[in-house]
């Protein structure tokens, strides 16, 4: 069927912030940002609050919207789309998962294993147009392997554990200034724990020449790799990645890549971009 619409709204959404990005006749108008919004933390009113607040005024009538965002899948999905729907009456409304908006982004109609490392972590088999097999990334408790939030836990872990050299502990708690207790309360007395713990990448990053923080990056993602991208058994294709983590981390990423055998594809910090190609490509309409 095609696609008349001319102000469309592409959103990525984590659980930490939601890209969006404004298409006006098939070209980008403008980019905002809003706080992540995820079903499995936020009901329909938590939703529509945070659209009507954050969201800037817009230009014109938004026509189409597509939504990838985590937790979307089954009635959360429709819980977004209810949502959505209330700020915008008249938009032709498409929800999907945030792993499906990577699949899109990255491969565009290409076989490929897409992979997202943001706050979260979570991997596919993509075949062109859909996604035949995910190994369940479990969150930020069971599983998420490689994500800020992860490694932002194993690092707070091993410094309070003194599992990392004191010069490394010194740096932590100057740059935070958090106690142990502080920390112990954030993570288990406050909401939203997974992007505290995750705020804590920027260190990593920033300390990432560091020989004990190389080799903690390092295993991290070998984590990653040896629980998620393995059990597709296709090291033949392409592993292409979207989020924060593996775009400022892509060097060890590479590297882990290359020593377990597979071959980096694309790596995007946002999927937006992809995302624009793919849907101006299609001409879809909701």
């Amino acid at each position: 069927m095609e696609n008349n619409t001319n102000i469309v709204l592409i959103a990525d959404s984590g659980s930490t912030k939601t890209d969006w990005l404004l298409l006006k006749g098939n070209k980008e108008f403008s980019r905002f940002s809003t706080q992540g919004i995820n079903p499995f933390m936020l009901n329909e009113l938590e939703i529509v609050i945070i659209l009507t607040k954050e969201l800037p005024q817009l230009p014109e009538c938004v026509e189409a919207i597509y939504f990838y965002g985590a937790g979307c899948r089954g009635e959360q999905s429709a819980i977004v789309k209810s949502a959505i729907k209330r700020v915008f009456p008249t938009a032709n409304i498409q929800v999907e998962s945030d792993l499906l908006g990577a699949a899109r982004s990255v491969c565009g109609n290409e076989s490929g294993i897409a992979c997202i490392l943001g706050t979260g972590s979570n991997s596919c088999l993509y075949d062109g147009k859909n996604i035949v097999e995910n190994v369940s990334p479990l969150g930020y408790i069971l599983g998420d392997e490689g994500s800020g939030a992860v490694m932002g836990k194993h690092l707070v872990a091993d410094i309070l554990k003194h599992q990392m050299p004191d010069k490394i502990s010194t740096l932590f708690f100057e740059k935070y200034q958090l106690t142990p207790d502080q920390i112990i309360q954030r993570v288990y007395r406050e909401p939203f724990p997974n992007r505290f713990l995750a705020t804590f990448a920027l260190f990593i990053g920033e300390n990432r020449n560091n020989p004990d923080i190389q080799k903690f990056i390092i295993y991290e993602f070998e984590c990653f790799f040896r629980r998620n991208v393995d059990q597709y058994h296709r090291p033949n294709l392409p592993i292409n990645f979207v989020g924060s983590i593996a775009f400022f981390l892509r060097i060890e990423l590479q590297e882990v890549a290359k020593s377990l055998g597979y071959r980096i594809g694309r790596i995007y910090r946002t999927p937006l971009d992809g995302l624009m190609k793919y849907h101006t490509a299609h001409n879809k309409a909701c």
